[in-house]
């Protein structure tokens, strides 16, 4: 008994030891307990203590729907898929099915509140729709009157849009009365439209200033509280003319539709312009001098894709302003008029809404699962 109270003396005066010099260990222990992690369902027919070996000539295939078995249960946050080797391109895209919703009778912009439930708005309407059935579940009747993204919704499902003072309002998920989360500071600025990051949850407002004519970004946090302006008071360039349309990329770039500029507007987190695209380069087959962007988002592989009014298409450049393809044009299953655009970077489901056409609202699928038909070395469970 003595020499088991020595030894767990020195057990616990190291761990106090190493408690105090390793402090991301102990960091990292702390958010263990207190973060709940995905649940692994239990599967019977696989061995707990698994031994690993190397075999060749495995068919990968075969592998990856035996190890697909394993169900694991969202933990409840949003999971950024990080390999992307794992993803591959569909072109064309192929088109999943095409929805007629009721409400509205245009897709002039969309925000998600689930999967199975989206808010749209047609410029004088804002509706909650069913996505299996175009049924109106909900409707706002103090949405200001705006085509452009004046609406989002933040990662408690909570809808935040602009109202017809130009305040900025939230309405609860469940189903409380509206509030107003950004009251409207000067007469002369009014939001133009909304963005909320699912990465940190603050709100990017896209401002119009009337007395300068020209445009700006500003970053709230959850709170409501200012913390970002772009560009800043200090600096003297103008980067944005009128901003309708606002998204964030995986790498923290703000992507911005900009209509006096006709441009498409990148700048990185922290409000340094990147670039601005202004349509494909000369030469590409249906070439057109210049866009007029509206709708944009981005995908898995840190693409951004944009609706373009001069040629009623869907272009994807690279994260760097590169021109990659005309995604979607006239000659697509289920496009008229494309205007505003979602992806759902969980099921790479992408959503299109139209101006035109008995069914406004289109999902298409572009992004799949890579399938590897064989590899030299592959790991094995035994």
């Amino acid at each position: 008994m003595i020499q088991l109270k020595r030894h767990i003396a020195r057990i616990q005066k190291y761990e106090e030891i190493y408690e105090k010099s390793a402090y991301r260990p102990v960091q990292f222990l702390q958010f263990i307990k207190k973060n709940h992690f995905p649940q692994i369902r239990d599967t019977s027919h696989l061995k707990k203590h698994c031994l690993i070996s190397l075999t060749p000539e495995i068919n990968m295939e075969d592998l990856t729907n035996f190890l697909s078995e394993i169900q694991i249960t969202a933990s409840g946050k949003q999971r950024r898929a990080e390999n992307n080797l794992l993803l591959t391109l569909i072109s064309p895209p192929v088109l999943q099915r095409s929805l007629a919703v009721k409400g509205v009778q245009k897709c002039c912009h969309m925000s998600f509140a689930t999967q199975e439930r989206v808010w749209l708005s047609d410029g004088e309407n804002l509706i909650l729709t069913d996505t299996v059935t175009g049924d109106t579940l909900y409707k706002l009747v103090d949405f200001g009157i705006s085509y452009w993204g004046i609406h989002t919704v933040n990662n408690a499902c909570e809808l935040i849009y602009t109202d017809k003072n130009w305040n900025i309002n939230k309405l609860n998920s469940a189903g409380k009365p509206n509030t107003i989360f950004i009251k409207r500071a000067y007469v002369s600025s009014q939001p133009q439209c909304l963005y909320c990051s699912s990465f940190n949850g603050d709100l990017l407002v896209g401002m119009y200033k009337e007395y300068t004519r020209t445009g700006m970004l500003m970053r709230y946090n959850e709170s409501g509280c200012l913390i970002q302006t772009i560009p800043s008071d200090e600096s003297p360039k103008r980067l944005y003319g009128f901003p309708i349309y606002i998204t964030e990329n995986n790498n923290g770039d703000i992507v911005v539709s900009d209509d006096k500029l006709c441009a498409v507007v990148v700048t990185s987190n922290e409000g340094k312009h990147r670039f601005s695209y202004r349509g494909p380069e000369s030469g590409s087959v249906l070439f057109l001098p210049g866009i007029r962007p509206r709708g944009i988002c981005t995908d898995a592989l840190s693409h951004i894709l944009v609706c373009d009014e001069i040629t009623d298409t869907v272009q994807m450049i690279d994260q760097d302003g590169r021109f990659i393809s005309y995604l979607l044009t006239n000659q697509s299953k289920g496009i008229q008029k494309p205007r505003t655009l979602s992806y759902n970077k969980n099921t790479h489901l992408l959503w299109v809404g139209t101006l035109e056409g008995d069914k406004n609202l289109s999902v298409y699928r572009c992004i799949d699962r890579l399938i590897v038909g064989k590899c030299r070395y592959l790991v094995v469970i035994t």
